[in-house]
């Protein structure tokens, strides 16, 4: 499956802008052949805008992801895009998958904040592995410090997730995450990731791009720079089922060992 990576922090604070440039993104990932388009962490509404986070929060199934769902049948590919999420008084950072025909296929909420600023302005979701079937491959879901955790990565792995989506808004100095992290994440888990960063100051951070589609060999197929980019790469299950048939991590694991980690 094609995938396209929109790297981008979109128009911060403005939502309507924000559904034109996925609207457009969309079109042309969907010219060059993608089945899906990840967008960064928070793409919706922008990430450093402080209280107006909650204020332009919706639910699950509100206008702007009906507008999404839209873009997603109009284009005829899936849209996985970062948002964040009310439920009655709570505000989740959330990444929201649509499919090809405009269908909501899964939701998750980031279970693992960073820093004060998350902290303050959302609630951690409980949900670890959220999956949807896509195109014959299992996609799952997480944003940006999930996976930095190896023991989240590892249960999608054994849950059986084929490509994880990860919409990330990762900060200078830690670009090591999307270099070097992300690559041996998908090596040891043997799954392919999609990892997708926003670009340039916003608020008191600056984000370092790097987007990048990491497969089980550990290899990137496409890596972004420090600008706004549509990279596009494509996920190959044959490479997958190879890649895993070599590869003994899964098979070796001894878990009864493996007690004190919980």
């Amino acid at each position: 499956m094609r995938t396209a990576l929109l790297q981008s922090s979109g128009h911060p604070g403005h939502v309507a802008e924000n559904l034109k440039a996925l609207d457009d993104a969309a079109a042309r990932a969907a010219a060059a052949g993608a089945g899906l388009l990840v967008t960064s962490e928070l793409f919706l509404t922008g990430y450093a805008i402080g209280d107006d986070l909650g204020r332009l929060a919706e639910p699950a199934d509100g206008d702007a992801a009906g507008q999404v769902a839209e873009t997603a049948a109009r284009h005829g590919l899936a849209v996985a895009y970062g948002c964040p999420e009310r439920a009655g008084d709570t505000v989740y950072n959330s990444v929201q998958l649509i499919g090809p025909d405009g269908t909501r296929l899964a939701n998750y909420r980031k279970t693992h904040l960073y820093g004060c600023f998350e902290h303050d302005h959302f609630t951690p979701g409980e949900d670890t592995v959220v999956q949807a079937e896509l195109n014959g491959l299992t996609v799952g879901l997480m944003i940006c410090y999930d996976v930095e955790f190896p023991e989240n990565v590892r249960a999608h792995a054994l849950a059986g997730t084929d490509l994880l989506v990860v919409p990330t808004a990762q900060l200078h100095p830690y670009q090591f995450v999307a270099e070097s992290v992300v690559p041996v994440r998908a090596f040891e888990s043997q799954l392919y990731i999609a990892y997708v960063n926003r670009v340039g100051v916003e608020g008191e951070f600056e984000f370092v791009g790097l987007s990048t589609l990491a497969g089980p060999d550990g290899v990137a197929r496409v890596r972004a720079g420090r600008d706004e980019e549509l990279l596009l790469a494509d996920v190959d299950p044959v490479l997958l089922a190879a890649s895993r048939e070599a590869n003994p991590y899964l098979r070796d694991r001894r878990p009864r060992l493996y007690g004190s980690l919980v």
